[in-house]
């Protein structure tokens, strides 16, 4: 079963699951860092944090586990400074989270000097068995690392606990009115410091998972605005976890067909085929922006604002 140009169905989606993993992982972490309140454009820096140092420690020690646990810590390290600086020190949260993005590329760069050109260990398939062996659907579920089923599983859990548990239910009241959450006990600050943390932690994985798995070596700007793409899909999802799934995987769906229309030698500029996984998010957010009072209604109230408790 073959498209034009010799493109099999089954391969495309099993490639936009691949695809889509770092950025479902980065959105879903800004979105709960949004929930809580926060608006952190820091997550482009954040994420090629996470993947210089996912890269380094797995290089290092041999094991992608590890990788992945070292580009989540490096990333989430990386985010308690704009903590730091936008809940101790109240700064804007908007320069803020540029000047991250703008440390965490030149960070990264200086890191890596010495590990352009290594590859590092591979990260297996999960074993599946006979299952992996059906037709299409095999090639489709069962033939993928095991980053691609935890990632889906991350969106499950995120949306369990913002929907169903007190601790997600304290996160959406401090992103909806931090003062009347601060009336009623709770610790805004902490909270939000643990959230963006959990954000750091996240997009770190996004970044590990693309020098590790999407493209198993280290270059500078690896993540080429992946971060950003991120940040507009929690603004597509409406700020919620299933529709952030949904971005992701439309983003990844046009950046692995495009790459596969380039293999295919279809008569299209090439140029044209690369800028159009941006251009179709430029315009989905256009379109979900013209709607103003929806948007506006899904939007966390205090997203941005600055907490203090003497106010």
């Amino acid at each position: 079963m073959e498209l034009f140009g010799g493109i099999n169905p089954a391969v495309l989606i099993a490639s936009l699951m691949v695809a889509a993993v770092p950025i479902l992982l980065a959105a879903i972490g800004e979105l709960v860092v949004e929930k809580a309140g926060v608006l952190n454009l820091g997550v482009e820096g954040m994420m090629i944090m996470g993947a210089i140092c996912g890269f380094v420690a797995a290089v290092e020690s041999g094991s992608p586990l590890v990788g992945f646990i070292g580009g989540a810590l490096g990333a989430a390290a990386l985010s308690l400074i704009f903590a730091f600086l936008t809940q101790v020190l109240l700064a804007n949260q908007v320069a803020t989270g540029l000047a991250l993005t703008l440390f965490g590329l030149g960070l990264s760069s200086l890191i890596g000097q010495g590990y352009v050109g290594i590859k590092p260990p591979l990260t297996g398939e999960v074993p599946f068995g006979p299952l992996a062996d059906i037709p299409v659907i095999g090639t489709i579920l069962f033939q993928h690392d095991w980053m691609v089923y935890a990632s889906i599983a991350v969106i499950a859990a995120v949306w369990a606990v913002l929907r169903y548990t007190r601790t997600g239910l304290i996160i959406r009241a401090v992103g909806e009115s931090h003062d009347a959450a601060h009336a009623l006990g709770y610790k805004v600050i902490r909270i939000r410091v643990l959230a963006i943390m959990f954000g750091g932690a996240m997009a770190g994985l996004g970044g590990a998972y693309i020098s590790l798995v999407r493209v198993p070596q280290w270059t500078d700007g690896i993540t080429a605005g992946a971060g950003w793409i991120a940040l507009a899909i929690v603004v597509f999802a409406s700020w919620k976890p299933w529709r952030v799934l949904v971005g992701a995987y439309l983003f990844g769906g046009i950046t692995v067909l495009q790459l596969n229309l380039q293999a295919a030698g279809a008569r299209i500029p090439v140029e044209y085929l690369s800028m159009s996984p941006y251009l179709i998010t430029i315009l989905v957010l256009v379109i979900m922006s013209a709607d103003k009072s929806r948007a506006a209604l899904n939007a966390p109230a205090a997203l941005g604002r600055n907490f203090h408790a003497s106010r």
